[in-house]
């Protein structure tokens, strides 16, 4: 599946950097990861907890907008490789200034000239500014402002990535109005680790897309609101095995809640921590679920609709896959 056209909406920018990227820019700073990695060289952890505190380590020595701009030129390239065409990707000001609004600017310039370059040679992307759930409210709403006084151009959409445990949804709804009035597309994660009332919440706050959503299947009720609302869901099927969210492939919903009418979308979340990649993905999807050309375009489609993009780009991402 190397060579179809792909589109990818759920992608955390600095989850997707390679660990010898971190390795690289580490060395350059003198910046000690013992126990990022492991003997291997890949990223080391445990859990879905251990996850969270391996990627905000190797985030750590990721310090500057030209550090930033390295990044997403890596990550960039490596989705064009695999096929991608247009990648809507996770950024947090938490992780870019701290949530000041003055060097969320300088990040973001910094990342606008590199988006805008890779556009020209074929790789389309766009940013979804995120706030971490288990930071705060009162932080979320910085990632807001940000948001916010940044929106248009590169900037569509914002979103909560983060631990789910941490509060409800809902709590975080200042941020969120904030963002729709700066008419940014919503999507948050939900439906990972929380059952199908963490969905409703996000749906609550406005959401047209889920990030992972795949606990909805527990749910007949919510299945039918989702596919008549026309909710998208961001599935990240190889995630969801690598994190222990299903044993294996074969149990995973995707494939149940598509044939229930539901939208899903393919990604790959955090690629280099869950050894996967886009190909790997719709590979795994077919020897699983014989899914073909069929499957692989409406996905697409689904994609195309939800997202947060002009409707240009729209119109010409979905000509790709008529």
């Amino acid at each position: 599946m190397l060579y179809m056209k792909k589109i990818e909406l759920h992608l955390h920018l600095e989850g997707a950097a390679p660990p010898a990227f971190i390795r690289s820019i580490a060395a350059e700073k003198r910046a000690d990861l013992t126990g990022v990695f492991d003997a291997q060289g890949h990223y080391a952890y445990d859990g879905f907890e251990g996850f969270l505190r391996c990627y905000e380590a190797a985030t750590s020595v990721l310090q500057s907008p030209q550090d930033y701009a390295r990044l997403l030129t890596e990550v960039l390239e490596r989705c064009a490789e695999e096929g991608v065409i247009y990648a809507e990707l996770f950024v947090s000001p938490e992780f870019c200034g701290g949530g000041d609004l003055v060097a969320w600017r300088e990040y973001l310039a910094a990342m606008d000239e590199v988006a805008l370059k890779a556009r020209a040679e074929g790789i389309d992307s766009r940013a979804i500014i995120t706030c971490v759930r288990h930071f705060g409210v009162e932080r979320a709403k910085k990632s807001a402002i940000c948001a916010a006084e940044t929106a248009g151009g590169w900037i569509t959409g914002f979103g909560m990535g983060g631990a789910e445990s941490v509060g409800k949804a809902t709590d975080y709804g200042w941020s969120f109005d904030c963002a729709r009035e700066a008419g940014l597309g919503l999507t948050c994660h939900a439906g990972e680790w929380g059952g199908p009332e963490s969905i409703c919440e996000a749906l609550e706050l406005g959401c047209t897309r889920i990030g992972h959503g795949v606990h909805a299947i527990q749910d007949p009720a919510l299945i039918r609101d989702l596919v008549a609302r026309d909710i998208t869901l961001e599935v990240c099927p190889g995630s969801n095995v690598a994190l222990g969210v299903y044993p294996d492939w074969p149990s995973h919903p995707i494939a149940r809640l598509a044939d229930a009418g539901v939208r899903v979308t393919v990604s790959t979340d955090d690629p280099p921590f869950f050894h996967t990649t886009m190909r790997h993905e719709y590979d795994r999807l077919a020897e699983t679920f014989g899914w073909g050309d069929t499957e692989f375009r409406q996905i697409n489609r689904w994609a195309a609709d939800a997202a947060f993009c002009d409707e240009v780009t729209r119109d010409r991402l979905r000509k790709e896959f008529s």
